[in-house]
């Protein structure tokens, strides 16, 4: 009989992390995950059983933190590849940049190290479009895999913006100085739509929650979209491509979409369910305005006006990726909130 294949994923309870377990245990790999809390095993074996997922011998969790070291050499063990999706994700911007740019980047040393001295393969970081497209000025500039975060532009950069810039530094400064063959990917998505696998609330899924909710208006901002089902895809392409090592692949599904263009896909489809759908554009002084009340939407406000694309060329062209539509994620979001009660019809 023919063993399996090992394979560690970091952050296993998180949208994108427990997607990436989903499609590797239906392709046949032998899964490990990181949780920071061993009572989070439950939840995550519950979104992979609505998922599909019937049996879970081949699934284990190894309990670690980002911010130590405790059992780090265990959850790499053994392990061909690790795809190092956890990462500090906040709805709100925190009063200290230090407390996401810590651990994004020592998370990322630690996972590094440890997968370099077992031995593994290949490690696929899950870096962010939040290290591509930002402090830049241009409006309607369209971004590659070649352009990085400008840190030290006089466009304001948000602490989440930093901590995946300095954290995905890190990992190519690592494999360069420290890697002894170890081979890296790097996959840098936009904003991660698609169907949430359980009734809890993800940041990633957010925008369109609020939108169903109801909201005075939307404010004038654009941002790509990609299904997560189609990140985890990417991530086990650039995990087994040859052609994948070194490189780093925009996770894209194509042309930005305004939070307008959003609530319009909602009310052409869903009907009486997103009756609370707001249709109004919001003037920028007035998300401004309101940001100084609401911490929420002070992420919102350096994007205002602004329309960044980001191509997704590279990743088709090396390695065959076909994401879903725009219209696809953003509805498959929607219907799963729906099914998971978090929204009620």
């Amino acid at each position: 009989m023919e063993q399996k294949t090992n394979v560690l994923v970091t952050g296993g309870s998180g949208f994108l992390g427990a997607h990436c377990i989903l499609q590797l245990l239906h392709q046949g790999y032998r899964v490990k995950t990181t949780i920071r809390s061993i009572n989070q095993k439950i939840k995550v074996i519950e979104k992979l059983k609505n998922g599909g997922i019937s049996t879970f011998e081949d699934l284990s969790f190894i309990e670690t933190d980002l911010t130590k070291d405790d059992n780090w050499p265990d959850a790499v063990k053994d392990c061909k590849y690790v795809l190092h999706t956890a990462s500090p994700f906040p709805s709100t911007v925190p009063k200290d940049e230090l407390e996401l740019i810590v651990p994004a980047v020592e998370g990322t040393q630690r996972v590094l190290q440890a997968a370099r001295d077992a031995k593994v393969q290949r490690i696929v970081v899950t870096s962010s479009f939040a290290s591509v497209g930002y402090g830049y000025a241009e409006k309607n500039r369209v971004f590659t895999e070649k352009d990085w975060t400008r840190l030290n532009s006089e466009v304001p950069v948000l602490a989440y913006q930093k901590s995946k810039t300095l954290a995905e530094k890190e990992a190519w400064d690592f494999i360069a100085k420290h890697g002894k063959g170890m081979e890296l990917a790097v996959i840098n998505p936009v904003g991660i739509l698609g169907p949430v696998l359980s009734p809890e609330t993800s940041t990633s899924t957010e925008s369109i929650q609020k939108l169903l909710e109801g909201m005075p208006g939307v404010p004038n901002i654009s941002f790509g979209v990609v299904d997560v089902r189609d990140v985890a895809d990417l991530h086990i392409r650039a995990m087994l491509s040859p052609a994948a090592n070194g490189e780093r692949f925009l996770a894209v599904a194509g042309e930005p979409l305004s939070v307008k263009e959003m609530a319009d896909i909602l009310k052409s489809h869903l009907g009486d369910a997103a009756k609370k759908v707001p249709s109004r554009i919001l003037p920028d002084w007035l998300v401004k305005f309101a940001a100084l009340l609401d911490p929420t939407l002070k992420s919102v406000v350096p994007g205002l006006g602004k329309h960044p694309a980001a191509s997704n060329q590279k990743a088709k062209d090396i390695l065959k990726w076909a994401p879903r539509s725009n219209e696809e994620a953003v509805l498959a979001t929607a219907e799963s909130l729906f099914a998971f009660g978090l929204i009620k019809r």
